[in-house]
């Protein structure tokens, strides 16, 4: 969860404003980017190991 730590912190703030006004709109906003932070982690995550494996198969080819 490095990749887009901001995002997820933008999403705690809008959503703990949205908590002490009581804006829900705001608060379910915030929920929403928590969650596409979250996603895009995994997403990256799963290309990389993608990445990892068809480089180590490539070199392993040479051989």
């Amino acid at each position: 969860m490095t990749e887009h730590r901001g995002e997820e912190f933008k999403g705690r703030a809008k959503e703990a404003g949205g908590d002490l006004t009581g804006d829900r709109d705001l608060k379910r906003e915030g929920k929403i980017d928590q969650s596409s932070a979250k996603a895009k982690d995994k997403i990256s995550d799963v290309a990389n190991k993608v990445k990892d494996a068809v480089t180590r198969d490539s070199h392993d080819s040479d051989r």
